[in-house]
């Protein structure tokens, strides 16, 4: 399912420029307009979303601070004979 471009006035995308760039960022499409009619569309670069890729859980969930600790990890491997 793709979400729909954000649409932004022209004047609104000068305001708001690292807030667009940022959805740019996460795989968003930004549509800019003038006087209601679309005049630009931003969209993530291909060599950005490679970049990106592992990342497209960022400040979707934190992960605890010993997540990788050998308790951790035994907690989670336990029952499985490993």
């Amino acid at each position: 399912m793709h979400k729909p471009a954000q649409e932004y006035d022209i004047s609104e995308a000068q305001i708001h420029l690292p807030e667009i760039v940022e959805r740019v960022e996460r795989g968003e499409e930004v549509i800019i307009e003038r006087a209601g009619t679309p005049v630009a569309k931003i969209v993530p670069s291909d060599q950005h979303a490679r970049r990106t890729s592992f990342g497209m859980f960022k400040d979707r969930f934190e992960l605890p601070g010993d997540w990788d600790s050998n308790e951790a990890n035994r907690s989670v491997t336990e029952g499985w004979n490993v």
